[in-house]
C-alpha cells in the first residue's frame, strides 16, 4: 500500500507539472496580454507593468521563475486587483468546499438509496419512476437545470434566494450539482446490485434463512458499493472543477467564479494557480478513492 502511494504521488506531481506547463504556454500563446484592455494605460507605463510582473521576458524564462516562485509556495499577485493569489484562493475555495462537499454527499446517498430501491423492485411502477429521473438527469447538464431551478424557485415563485448569507442560498446550487452524480450513482448502484442479488452466496444466505434487510445491506450492498467507490473519486473531483458555470449563474462567490473572472481579465497568475490547485484536488480526490477501494474490498491487490 504504502509503495503504490508513493507511486501515486509521484505520478501525480509530474501530471500537475504537465498540466501547468500546457496552461502556461497555452495562455501565453493566445494574443494579447492583461493590460490591452486598459485604456487609459500608456505604452510607457504597460511596459512598465510588464516589467514587474516578468511579462517582457521570454516566455520559458517567466515559466522558469514561475515554478521558481511555485517551489517556495508563492503562487504571485493579482494582475488586476494587487492581492495575494494564496489568500484569494483559498478563501474563495471555503465556498466551493461547502458547495460541492455538500452536493458529493447528497449525490451518493441518494444515489445508493434510489439504487437499491431499483434494483430491489426491478421492473416495477419505482423502477421505472426511477430510471425515467435518471435518464433526463444524466442528459441534461448541469447549467441548463441550475438556470431552470433558479427560474423557478427564485424569480416565479420566490421561494429562495439567489445569493444571501444563509445556507438557504446553498439549496438550489447543491440540487444543481448533484442531479448528474445523483443519477450516475444511482444507475451505478442498481447494476452492482442486480449482480450481487445474482450471486450464489446471496442465494445461500437466503436458503439459510437469513433475514432479508442483512442479506440487502450486508452482503450486497457492500459487494455493489465497489463500482461506486470507485466513483466517488472523479465525482467529487468533478463537483469541484465543475461548479464553475453553476457558481456564476447563483453568483456565488467561489473558486469557479473567481477562474471564470480571472479568464475573462487575462489575470495569468490567478488562471495558472487555479488550474492547478484544481488539478492537485482532482488527483487527491483520485488516490483517495483508490485507497477507500482497497480498505472495502481487502482481496483487492493496487499496483
Amino acid at each position: 500500500m504504502t509503495r503504490y502511494i508513493v507511486k501515486r504521488v509521484l505520478l501525480a506531481i509530474v501530471s500537475v507539472f504537465i498540466i501547468c506547463a500546457i496552461t502556461f504556454f497555452a495562455m501565453n500563446a493566445i494574443p494579447g496580454g492583461p493590460f490591452n484592455s486598459e485604456k487609459a494605460l500608456s505604452e510607457a507605463t504597460k511596459q512598465v507593468l510588464e516589467q514587474r510582473y516578468n511579462l517582457d521576458k521570454p516566455v520559458p524564462v517567466q515559466f522558469a521563475l514561475y515554478l521558481k516562485n511555485l517551489m517556495h509556495g508563492d503562487f504571485g499577485v493579482s494582475l488586476k486587483t494587487g492581492r495575494d493569489i494564496k489568500d484569494t484562493l483559498f478563501s474563495c475555495f471555503k465556498v466551493s468546499g461547502r458547495l460541492g462537499l455538500t452536493a458529493a454527499v447528497l449525490a451518493v446517498i441518494a444515489g445508493i438509496i434510489l439504487g437499491s430501491m431499483a434494483a430491489l423492485f426491478r421492473n416495477g411502477p419505482i423502477d421505472r419512476i426511477i430510471v425515467f429521473f435518471t435518464t433526463l438527469f444524466t442528459a441534461m447538464p448541469s447549467f441548463v437545470f441550475a438556470t431552470f431551478l433558479m427560474l423557478v424557485f427564485c424569480i416565479k415563485l420566490q421561494l429562495l434566494p439567489v445569493w444571501d448569507a444563509s445556507s438557504k442560498s446553498l439549496i438550489l446550487p447543491v440540487i444543481a450539482l448533484a442531479a448528474y452524480p445523483t443519477a450516475y450513482v444511482t444507475r451505478l448502484t442498481k447494476t452492482s446490485m442486480l449482480d450481487s442479488l445474482g450471486q450464489d452466496y446471496i442465494r445461500t444466505a437466503r436458503a439459510k434463512g437469513v433475514p432479508m434487510v442483512k442479506v440487502i445491506f450486508k452482503h450486497a450492498l457492500r459487494n455493489a458499493l465497489i463500482p461506486v467507490i470507485t466513483y466517488v473519486g472523479p465525482m467529487l473531483a468533478y463537483i469541484l472543477t465543475g461548479s464553475l458555470v453553476v457558481e456564476n449563474i447563483f453568483t456565488i462567490g467561489g473558486l469557479g467564479q473567481q477562474f471564470v473572472k480571472s479568464i475573462n481579465n487575462r489575470d495569468y497568475p490567478m488562471i495558472m494557480a487555479t488550474t492547478i490547485f484544481l488539478a492537485v484536488v482532482m488527483v487527491i480526490c483520485n488516490l483517495l478513492s483508490d485507497i477507500a477501494y482497497k480498505v472495502v474490498d481487502p482481496r483487492i491487490t493496487l499496483d
